[in-house]
């Protein structure tokens, strides 16, 4: 187990990544894409990536990057640095610019359960052309395996920050720790990460937490190893129904959902719920019943349009990329 313990000024300091961590997501779905998961909504895209990377007559220059980052156990933090959250850009330039002696800490700590290439030692002593060759890697598999699919991360993100807003609106920053359960339990000042796989404690001494909602994100939340670096936490996001193709099935009950959309009312609610919208808000936003409002969420769900997630007595809806296409159409 993982705990989390914050002070007063702690809280005032947690906030919520503005969006999708593109470095995060790179990151963990390298873990993803070499573990054994039999995740039914990832599988279309671990074939796709798997096929990618077999036809990529340059696949061979990923092989640090992917040493790098086993599908178990401990991956090295300058990874991930804490600029990635200003873009891709600023952490590929923070990986670049990483201390030699965190290279060559996080490299020893790997090396000390796993094989790795022998460009390893020369990276682990910040030779810039290896860095760079990283940093090209990670930009190549980036655009096999992230770019495609991004539009569809970022939707699951911003749900997942709308649901968190609501958290934070209604109950303050504890509000917000306490909507992270069930993988996590907010209680007298300590966040718990109870199936975390090694037993730690991270005191947060005043420095707030980083919250950073991710699709690639397995099952447990993810924290860097070194308690010096600004303090992160990374979660799984609801990956609104994965990075699967839609087969003719799914496409044909889409076509017959999307047939009963017509009309003013559920083009109204569709709108409502831009930033997010509960039921009982739906129906008095556009004066219609609570049943009513119910009967249009649930055919804008149908038709693959609306996402709804319960919290507690209450259904928050927000939309999909499909839905946010036809809004913005």
């Amino acid at each position: 187990m993982l705990k989390i313990y914050f002070s007063g000024e702690d809280i005032l300091r947690t906030r919520v990544a503005p969006a999708a961590d593109p470095v995060w997501e790179l990151v963990l779905s390298l873990h993803l894409l070499q573990g054994r998961s039999r995740d039914p909504l990832m599988a279309n895209w671990r074939r796709s990536v798997a096929r990618g990377l077999r036809q990529d007559v340059a696949s061979d220059q990923l092989r640090l990057l992917f040493a790098l980052n086993p599908p178990r156990g401990y991956f090295p933090d300058f990874l991930t640095p804490y600029a990635s959250v200003d873009g891709f850009e600023a952490g590929l330039d923070a990986v670049r610019g990483t201390p030699v002696d965190l290279l060559h800490r996080d490299l020893t700590v790997l090396a000390s359960e796993n094989a790795l290439p022998s460009t390893a030692t020369a990276l682990a002593r910040g030779d810039s052309a290896v860095l760079r060759h990283l940093t090209d890697s990670m930009e190549q598999y980036r655009s096999l395996a992230i770019n495609p699919y991004w539009d569809r991360i970022q939707a699951a993100v911003e749900a997942d920050r709308t649901r968190r807003a609501r958290a934070l609106l209604d109950g303050g920053v504890e509000g917000l720790l306490t909507s992270l359960r069930p993988a996590m339990r907010w209680e007298a000042g300590i966040l718990e990460v109870r199936d975390y796989p090694d037993s730690r404690e991270l005191h947060l001494d005043g420095r707030g937490l980083l919250l950073v909602p991710s699709f690639f994100c397995a099952r447990t939340p993810v924290a860097l190893l070194d308690p010096a670096l600004p303090p992160v936490l990374v979660y799984p996001v609801d990956r609104l129904g994965g990075l699967a193709a839609t087969d003719g099935t799914a496409l044909g009950a889409g076509r017959e959902a999307l047939a009963a959309l017509l009309g003013r009312t559920r083009a109204a609610v569709l709108q409502v719920s831009d930033e997010g919208c509960t039921t009982g808000e739906v129906a008095r936003r556009l004066n219609i019943s609570p049943a009513a409002a119910s009967q249009h969420t649930t055919v804008l769900r149908n038709a693959g349009l609306l996402v709804s997630h319960r919290e507690r007595n209450t259904v928050l809806h927000t939309l999909t990329p499909l839905g946010r296409a036809m809004l913005d159409a």
